[in-house]
């Protein structure tokens, strides 16, 4: 396999949203759809996301977590204002990809507007402007395994309710008797607050946007994609109480992120008003990345 493989087994980054809908489709068009039908990851067009999650669940290990936090969370890599980061982002792009010609701001701006025609508050439409802003650790040299993907905890055995799960049996974790048991270097409902996540975008965003948003924004952003727990119920035995409630709000976030693409581009010469004063409502001038 290609150094240029291991970097990029999607053939654009979005392709792991695309496979999120295949699996969990929106409700109101499965009627006609068997349940398995969603869940089949050994046709050929699925190549690309199966090679994803192969490296994915091989290298997400416990030490490789710490690593990526030790460097990443110090932010010391740029700054800027909000607005050039969304610049910034939209270079993710694959011009390659024939599904979709919208960019990740338009994506931004599709799931942020959903929220904001159903009613929610502010704090809640400036975090779907924000979700995907984690994304830009691939503009830092970051491989494609290691910014999305869907989100589980480390350093502890591995549920058989994550996506592929015969990948980890290359992950040395896996034969590791301190992160190989159902609690590994975890106590019995401890709290996710307590647990460290699979790297990723979900992860980073978090920690950039902790100072700045409510509890029930922050935990939107860090657990949008830990479809293990708030699809399948995986990790229930490290959840505590406040986990509990806290994850209806990321139950209520979920939809917008999967079912709000469209088309037709937000107008954003018609928007950019009320999002600038927004984003200047919660966040400082410049952020740190």
């Amino acid at each position: 396999m290609t150094d240029n493989n291991q970097q990029n087994p999607l053939e654009s980054i979005e392709d792991w949203e695309d496979d999120l809908l295949e699996r969990y489709p929106e409700p109101a068009t499965t009627a006609d759809k068997s349940k398995e039908a969603y869940r089949n990851y050994e046709a050929p067009a699925r190549d690309t996301v199966k090679e994803f999650y192969r490296l994915n669940h091989t290298h997400q290990t416990y030490d490789f977590v710490l690593e990526k936090r030790d460097n990443f969370l110090k932010f010391d890599k740029k700054e800027m204002p909000v607005w050039d980061a969304f610049t910034f982002l939209n270079q993710l792009v694959d011009d390659s990809d024939p599904d979709t010609d919208l960019d990740q701001m338009q994506h931004l701006l599709q799931t942020s507007e959903a929220i904001r025609a159903d009613g929610h508050p502010d704090w809640m439409v400036l975090t779907g402007l924000l979700h995907d802003m984690g994304k830009v650790l691939c503009l830092f040299g970051e491989p494609q395994w290691a910014v999305v993907g869907d989100t589980f905890p480390v350093g502890c055995a591995h549920s058989d309710k994550i996506v592929f799960p015969e990948f980890f049996e290359e992950n040395p974790d896996t034969h590791n008797e301190q992160y190989n048991t159902k609690y590994g270097v975890y106590a019995p409902h401890c709290g996710l607050r307590n647990v460290h996540m699979s790297w990723g975008h979900d992860e980073y965003v978090y920690h950039m946007m902790k100072d700045y948003l409510p509890e029930s924004a922050l935990y939107m952003l860090r657990y949008h994609s830990f479809y293990p727990q708030h699809r399948e119920h995986a990790y229930e035995h490290l959840m505590d109480k406040h986990d509990q409630e806290m994850f209806k709000w990321v139950d209520l976030f979920n939809p917008y992120d999967l079912y709000s693409k469209v088309s037709t581009p937000p107008n954003w010469t018609a928007l950019k008003p009320y999002y600038e004063d927004l984003v200047a409502k919660y966040l400082p001038a410049t952020l740190k990345f």
